[in-house]
């Protein structure tokens, strides 16, 4: 402790670390049936766009649930919230693994899974804002999206993979228990706060959710940033609901949707680990978030025409690796803007537009051509991108070291 009356614990890494394993589940769990469209679809007797549903549903649950959440994360702690979350995810996430070939059993088991999602989705910058200084937030955002990629990383990855060895049930049941043993290790192990503030007075008192609420809103600079996190959040999660249906008109397999997807997510977890420490070191959000977007395009576009695998890896990676690493700085900038709004509810208002952009992966299958193309749609996201960068032009960096010394 310094004479300030505030230090940094070495258990905040335990917390973390917990805190992200129960963050790599549940994009498993999200993400499983994605790589694997096709053969899914066949052993449940389905279309393709029902087991794209079962991807949908989390963005579609989270709508109305975020809100609710993010109030209970700012009055009962992250500690309680997540457990809840947690508990709901493994019991799922099991059930799941268990319903069989019985599609209606999968769905309603994914709906419990969905439910769960907002209390641990909302909690990103909740726990770096008990346990770390400042200085560190982003780069603790950053590992929390690290983590949330590996998790969909590995859904792509082994989903495939499993499949041509044991049943789509079992593979699901697999991941339901890894569900279940990362909640008893987040209930048993994580702590609401330290026993001192991890930073100076002034940086860690938040108002109440519904004034927090409010005053976000009353933001310019955070409402400009949430049409940003809808554009990118929804282009995001639309290639990965249908990696598979992306690519399969261009002769690619379902393990060759996987190797993407996880090549997508590698890329990704490189942008969250190695720009966001850059834009802590500076305090500088706004270049970082124009760099990202604009960086991506180039992958994206790949990602829409590309016809040699290697130049479709690249290009996945380049994707991943900018346009990923916008996220975490965008919750930390959003955090820091919206100031004394609880982080929960900044963190809930950018999840929420996030998944609200589940639209745009229903239009995505819509706008596809008779022969199953996806280029409308990402020529669509190009666009966006670039309405993306206009709007980033716009904001301005926040001046949290003014809040510290006055």
């Amino acid at each position: 402790m310094n004479d300030k009356g505030f230090r940094l614990y070495g258990y905040r890494w335990m917390v973390l670390g917990v805190f992200m394993f129960i963050n790599v589940t549940i994009q498993m769990l999200w993400i499983a049936y994605a790589p694997i469209t096709g053969p899914a679809a066949l052993f449940y007797g389905v279309t393709d766009l029902q087991i794209g549903l079962l991807a949908m549903t989390f963005m579609i649950a989270f709508i109305p649930l975020s809100i609710p959440v993010s109030w209970a994360i700012d009055t009962y702690g992250f500690r309680k919230a997540v457990s809840v979350g947690a508990i709901i995810m493994g019991i799922f996430g099991i059930t799941r693994g268990l319903a069989g070939a019985n599609y209606t059993l999968v769905l309603i088991s994914t709906i419990g899974l969905a439910i769960s999602q907002p209390f641990l989705l909302n909690s990103w910058t909740k726990v770096p804002a008990q346990w770390f200084s400042i200085e560190e937030r982003a780069t603790a955002v950053g590992l929390v999206t690290l983590a949330s990629l590996v998790g969909t990383a590995l859904g792509m990855v082994f989903t495939p993979i499993l499949i041509e060895s044991i049943s789509i049930p079992t593979v699901q049941l697999i991941y339901g228990g890894i569900a279940a043993f990362s909640a008893v290790l987040f209930v048993f192990l994580a702590r609401e706060r330290p026993a001192t503030p991890p930073c100076p007075p002034g940086l860690e008192v938040r108002a109440l959710m519904l004034d927090g609420l409010k005053h976000a809103f009353k933001v310019k600079d955070f409402v400009l940033y949430l049409a940003v996190a809808f554009i990118g959040l929804g282009l995001f999660n639309g290639i990965n609901t249908w990696v598979e249906d992306i690519i399969r008109p261009r002769g690619f397999t379902p393990t060759d949707a996987g190797t993407l997807g996880a090549v997508l997510l590698v890329g990704g977890l490189l942008g969250a680990v190695i720009i966001p420490p850059f834009s802590d070191k500076q305090h500088k959000r706004k270049k970082f978030l124009l760099l990202g977007v604009v960086l991506a395009i180039p992958g994206l576009i790949g990602v829409a025409f590309a016809t040699a695998f290697w130049l479709l890896l690249v290009s996945g990676f380049v994707l991943g690796f900018f346009l990923i690493s916008t996220g975490p700085i965008g919750f930390q900038y959003a955090a820091e803007i919206t100031f004394p709004t609880p982080e929960g509810t900044s963190n809930g208002l950018i999840q929420l537009f996030g998944q609200a952009a589940v639209v745009f992966v229903y239009i995505m299958d819509a706008l596809k051509s008779p022969d199953g193309s996806f280029t409308l749609s990402l020529l669509l996201g190009v666009g966006l991108l670039i309405v993306s960068a206009a709007i980033i032009t716009r904001l301005h960096d926040p001046h949290v070291g003014e809040r510290a010394n006055g």
